[in-house]
């Protein structure tokens, strides 16, 4: 069952080596002084000092440094809301095997020329897999080859602080690549390393964002800036993620500040940091033609409309057979908690390539195109979810589907295209084999099953103070993927609270019950004096009149009569309701 992370650590721990003194290798003059600076910088961060390992010279040895990184993969060492930090401060090497470069960090005791005595860089990679901690960060001052990263995230990223605490993260940063020369002096700071000098400044602030968050991605960034260009630097770090899409975070104190300002945030859901936090990383690298990079294509050519219904029925048939019943029982498996948890999280992590798909469609299919991403919706929502069983499961097969609703909707919303937002909402169910029932608009079954989970949704991690818990986690949840491919930027929950109000004022106005999905929209709405989003959005539609962008596009049969109609239906619906 995958990790439930909390949004705040646990505890912290450090394992420091700094090695001068080499038995067989040339010595070096500033390690020790890197390594206890860096020592002393951590403890700044809340890192208690019985929990800071540092390894100086002959206490560094091959044996000395495994055990002490081994003994945090024994049960109940650390828990998996802590966080590690590696630092090694010494002699790499790199040595050619017949399937590349390998990475070694030179112990004490170490020989160049005897890989035996040699620490393997991917010794410590793997055995992170057996540690629990949520995050990991490995800074290395050393060069070496062999590493496999990749960079993330994308250009101009912006990540909510809460969301990436909440997220795995195994990270990197190295001095420099294979056959640099590491310049052991000559920093900034005189007794240290060009590489530790700039990384302790970064440490000291330097590295953090305007709000005073300093992140794992911001530092490299910075140090990777400031070696390269340093004047006496003949290196290149080298840097990226392991493993994960979180961030290991410094210091938390600008959260925890909001937080305790706001202390009914957690409920409102507003108790998060929008932050850019490293503008210089470059998208990851993808092994071969990424998912986003072949549908772009097939999207600029409108001769390839054939291949374009072709990927996306290809992706379509792929996601469901990830999520059928094999995989997701209706029976058998109790509706607990934990077992409720696992799978919103392992459902998120299944539709991840299909809800890049339906952004991009959405926010650029031509009207000729739309009949793909309305089929692809309906054969979606059609599949087979299972005609008994526990009605938990039963509801929650439908949480994928409105991963896509919301993701489509929000990225055509981003593009004002509203007649695509149309499709999104409206896409034709048809009902089960022998039924007499009309199809239903794709946003009435999948709403209507969700919005039976309100109380399950807030079992979620940092969900149980949440007044529209699910709403809150598609809100985190969905705002990586959409910033990487729409760079939305500050924008994104102004789209989020439109979609939202676009879609419950659809389904007003498509049922006669009385009910429409609520979501962040809503409590914003309590005590409001004309300032709301609901507010603003009704003033625009009247501002604009016939002319209003969802109306023309067919929204309401075009009639500013059944707007108003859905929109009163709405007040009423937030006038009676009581958030709990």
């Amino acid at each position: 069952m995958p990790p439930s992370y909390e949004s705040h650590y646990g505890k912290s721990y450090a394992l420091i080596v700094g090695i001068d003194e080499y038995k067989y290798v040339s010595p070096l003059g500033f390690a020790k002084n890197d390594a206890r600076a860096v020592a002393s910088a951590f403890e700044k961060f809340g890192f208690d000092r019985e929990n800071i390992t540092v390894l100086l010279d002959r206490e560094a040895t091959y044996a000395a440094i495994r055990d002490a990184y081994l003994k945090f993969t024994e049960e109940g060492r650390i828990g998996e809301n802590d966080r590690l930090v590696f630092f090694y401060a010494g002699h790499g090497q790199t040595i050619s095997g017949i399937r590349g470069e390998v990475g070694f960090l030179v112990p004490y005791a170490g020989s160049l020329n005897e890989p035996k005595t040699l620490l393997r860089w991917d010794d410590l990679t793997r055995n992170a897999d057996l540690i629990p901690a949520k995050h990991i960060f490995f800074i290395m001052d050393a060069c070496y080859g062999g590493l496999a990263v990749q960079r993330a995230p994308a250009l101009g990223s912006m990540r909510f602080l809460g969301d990436m605490l909440r997220r795995q993260a195994r990270q990197v940063l190295t001095a420099g690549k294979a056959n640099e020369l590491v310049a052991d002096g000559n920093g900034v700071r005189p007794g240290h390393s060009i590489f530790t000098a700039h990384l302790l400044n970064g440490l000291e602030g330097a590295a953090a964002t305007k709000e005073g968050v300093l992140t794992a991605n911001g530092l490299m960034a910075y140090v990777y800036d400031k070696v390269a260009r340093d004047q006496y630097s003949h290196q290149t770090p080298h840097f990226g993620y392991l493993a994960g899409d979180g961030d290991f975070v410094f210091d938390t104190a600008p959260l925890d500040k909001l937080r305790a300002d706001k202390p009914d945030a957690g409920t409102t859901g507003r108790a998060d940091l929008l932050l850019n936090t490293a503008p210089q990383l470059a998208p990851p690298k993808a092994d071969g033609e990424s998912v986003v990079e072949q549908l772009k294509e097939l999207l600029a050519e409108p001769s390839k409309r054939i291949k374009l219904d072709d990927f996306v029925s290809l992706h379509v048939r792929r996601f469901l057979e990830g999520i059928d019943q094999r995989q997701f029982p209706v029976q058998g498996a109790q509706p607990t908690i934990e077992e409720f948890v696992s799978r919103v999280q392992v459902y998120e992590k299944a539709v991840v390539d299909l809800q890049k798909i339906f952004i991009l469609l959405a926010r650029w299919v031509d009207r000729s195109q739309l009949a793909i991403l309305e089929k692809a919706l309906s054969r979606i929502a059609e599949a087979d979810k299972g005609a008994a069983g526990f009605k938990v499961w039963l509801d929650l097969s439908w949480y994928p589907i409105v991963c896509l609703i919301y993701a489509a909707g929000i990225s055509a919303l981003a593009a004002k295209r509203y007649d695509t937002l149309s499709v999104v909402l409206n896409a034709p169910v048809q009902p089960q084999s022998g039924s007499r029932r009309p199809s239903d608009p794709i946003i009435v079954p999948a709403m209507n099953a969700v919005s039976e989970l309100h109380d399950q949704f807030k079992r979620l991690p940092d969900r149980e103070r949440n007044y529209v818990p699910m709403s809150e986690q598609l809100f985190s949840v969905l705002q990586p993927q959409l910033e990487d491919i729409l760079f939305v930027g500050r924008s994104y929950e102004q789209l989020f609270d439109a979609f939202e109000m676009l879609m419950a004022l659809d389904y007003a106005d498509l049922s006669e019950n009385g009910w429409a999905p609520l979501g962040r929209f809503g409590y914003k709405q309590r005590g409001s004096t004309g300032e709301s989003p609901f507010d603003r959005l009704l003033a625009e539609a009247q501002q604009a009149g016939a002319s209003w962008g969802p109306l023309e596009a067919g929204f309401f049969k075009g009639a500013s009569e059944r707007f108003l109609a859905a929109s009163e239906q709405i007040r009423a619906r937030l006038k009676e309701l009581r958030w709990v």
